[in-house]
Parts: C-alpha cells; structure tokens; sequence
C-alpha cells in the first residue's frame, strides 16, 4: 500500500480528536461514568491538553451531556455528530474523517492528527508529545504510535481448519528475557499521523515510528463494568505508586 503525501505541506498544526459516542451497550453511559472525580471522557481530554503539543483538542460526539462534559474538560465540541456515525457498527475511520472535515472547514487545515479513544486512560501526555514530535521531525514517516510490547506466543487458524504459529521460532521455547517481542499496535493510547491518512480514511500508514510501551496498566480498555472496576482499582493503585 502505498503512502499517501501530506497534502498540506509544511502545515504542522496539531489537532487531537477523540471520538465518544453516546449509545455504548457494554456499560451503558460509560463515556459519561465517574472515574477518580471526573467524567471517563474527560481522562483522555486531560491527556491531550496535557501533552502541549495540540493546538485544538476536539471531541466528536452525537450526546448533548458528553459534549457538555467535554468542554467543561476544557474540549473543543462545535457540532455534534450526525446519528448515522454513531451506531453500533460504525467503525472508527469515518467517524475520524467527518470530524477532520468539520473542524477544517471551519479552522482551516491541520497537517497532524493525534488519534485517542477515550476507553484507553492509563496513558501518559508524554507519549502524545513523543509521537507528535517524532511525526513532526521526520517527514519520510506518516505515523507514530504506542505499542505494548509482548512475549507471548500467537497462532492463527488457517482456510482448512488447522492451526499454525505466526512465526515458525515461536516454537522454540526459553526464558521470557530471551525471546523476541512483539509489540501490539495500540493507536488509541497515543497515536499522530499525517491529516492526509485521515481524509483518506485510515488511522495509520505504512511508514512507522512505534513508542515500545511494557505497562499492564495500558492493556485495560474499558468497554465493560469489570474492565471499569479494574480501571477503578488501578487508579487507586497510581495513587501512592508511580504509573508503569
């Protein structure tokens, strides 16, 4: 696949967009539930003007109260997003490109997109800052994103039925600290990537810089009421121990 140029240019102004819909099945109203004094949505808003590398921070919502919550967060939410883009199915590229459009047609153009999902909180702003700057400093790249590093083995189940490893040395066992990882692509953590990708409908591109990240903590992803205990735990955890 074949890298698509940044079409504005030298523009590096930065826009971070985090997309929240109102309608989640799994935990209803999750994006809205207190988490540590604040609304999940706001985590993530926090985040990213934290990071001091977005010059606008916009959440994309179809909910009155998210976007309510959002800008009392301190998010830019100038329109609410059509009901068409917010259902169940709905994938995240289309939702990312209408909300890129909007926000261009109304501010200009932005040449670096920052990508957050607001189910990933157990990140820190200064992974936003290193994947924005790294994106800015090396124009040969398109993208940088977080990814957790793992030693685990993977299969994958092939056309006739039967199972196969991923790599053929995954079947030489050793020690954890011997072995090579894999690292887990995990955008909605931190991820920047050229507008361009965004207008074309993709959230990554072929011209990489990943950030190796070995944290448990960033692995929870909340969708559910026990992956919402958990991140409720671990934040008390945070609390009296530094973040991984």
């Amino acid at each position: 696949m074949t890298t698509l140029p940044d079409q504005t240019g030298d523009n590096d102004r930065v826009i971070a967009l985090i997309p929240a819909r109102g309608g989640s099945k799994g935990l209803p109203s999750k994006n809205m539930r207190p988490l540590a004094g604040r609304p999940l949505i706001a985590h993530s808003v926090r985040h990213a003007i934290e990071s001091g590398v977005c010059d606008r921070v916009l959440v994309t919502t179809d909910d009155p109260a998210i976007r309510d919550a959002a800008e009392a967060a301190g998010a830019w939410t100038p329109f609410l997003r059509d009901p068409s883009l917010a259902e169940d199915l709905t994938p995240t590229e289309p939702v990312l490109t209408d909300a890129l459009a909007r926000a261009e047609a109304l501010e200009g153009p932005f040449g670096i997109v920052v990508f957050l999902q607001p189910t990933d909180i157990f990140r820190k702003p200064a992974w936003i800052a290193r994947a924005v700057e790294t994106v800015k400093s090396n124009r040969s790249l398109d993208c940088c994103f977080v990814a957790n590093k793992t030693h685990k083995n993977f299969w994958t189940r092939q056309p006739d039925g039967s199972w196969q490893r991923v790599y053929d040395w995954m079947g030489v066992y050793g020690p954890r600290q011997t072995r090579t990882p894999l690292y887990r692509e995990d955008t909605g953590l931190a991820s920047a990537l050229r507008a361009a990708l965004i207008r074309a409908g993709r959230r990554t591109g072929d011209h990489a810089e990943i950030l190796p990240i070995d944290s448990t903590a960033a692995g929870i992803d909340i969708h559910d009421a026990f992956d919402f205990y958990l991140a409720e735990k671990s934040l008390e955890w945070f609390q009296t121990h530094a973040m991984e």
